[in-house]
């Protein structure tokens, strides 16, 4: 009886709230706008369904329509962002604080949003001599640790679209430019399970970063530091906890 009831629950209200979801989820994968005939043919769904829930949508301010009768993701939905980055945040500050304790060196967290890499959290070392990187800093992600261990994750013709788009300009003597030579380090990255930026974004700081699984989100997390404290004997010490903090945090998320 209560997997009845529970039938009828899921097939009422809830359903339609899981509809409307996935359609935001929908326009998100395909870059933010799509019409009601490109909804209906990616859902499955009737095409007056599809005009009813993306009506609620657009009067609840989650969606816009264009001169173009298009739909594009309204920005009532950056509020959300903005509480999802930050609830993020509070999430990982935990993890990050346990590789912090055990190797006393910066650990970071970073997303991909949009073609940058945008800092989430970090936990400082307590050295004097530290790794710091300011809560929503962005970078371009050719020239830092998350940013190779987030791209190693995607297609690599994603990636290289995404190059063509930011350039890879050049920050140290170290800074890869070259686009073959960068998919070739994210290709040994997937291989190997984490990405490492040998001071490409800052002179005398090396990082080891790994993407965290299974999330909706593109992330990553990292340990950063003087180079000369990052040692070979640190980095591979590093590495499997730094994959278990990202696993733990994946779970938490889920």
């Amino acid at each position: 009886m209560a997997e009845e009831n529970g039938s009828k629950v899921r097939s009422g209200s809830v359903q339609s709230i899981e509809r409307a979801f996935g359609l935001l989820e929908m326009m998100v994968d395909a870059g933010g706008m799509m019409g009601l005939s490109q909804l209906a043919t990616a859902s499955g769904l009737p095409l007056p369904t599809i005009h009813r829930l993306v009506r609620t949508l657009v009067d609840l301010g989650y969606v816009r329509q264009e001169p173009s009768r298009q739909y594009v993701l309204g920005p009532k939905l950056i509020r959300l962002g903005e509480t999802s980055s930050h609830m993020l945040s509070v999430w990982a500050r935990p993890h990050l604080a346990r590789l912090v304790d055990e190797f006393g060196e910066s650990a970071n967290m970073a997303m991909l949003d949009g073609d940058q890499i945008v800092y989430l959290a970090q936990v400082q070392s307590r050295h004097s001599m530290r790794m710091f990187t300011e809560v929503g800093r962005r970078v371009l992600p050719h020239c830092t640790a998350v940013g190779k261990a987030i791209l190693s994750q995607l297609r690599e013709p994603e990636v290289r679209e995404l190059l063509q788009r930011t350039g890879m300009p050049k920050h140290t003597e170290t800074t890869i430019t070259d686009v073959d030579e960068f998919t070739a380090q994210l290709r040994k990255a997937q291989e190997q399970g984490y990405a490492v930026d040998e001071g490409e974004q800052e002179l005398g700081v090396r990082c080891i970063a790994v993407a965290v699984p299974d999330v909706p989100s593109r992330l990553a997390m990292s340990i950063s530091g003087p180079a000369g404290r990052m040692t070979e004997d640190l980095v591979a010490q590093a590495i499997p906890l730094l994959s278990k903090a990202a696993q733990a945090l994946s779970d938490d998320l889920r």
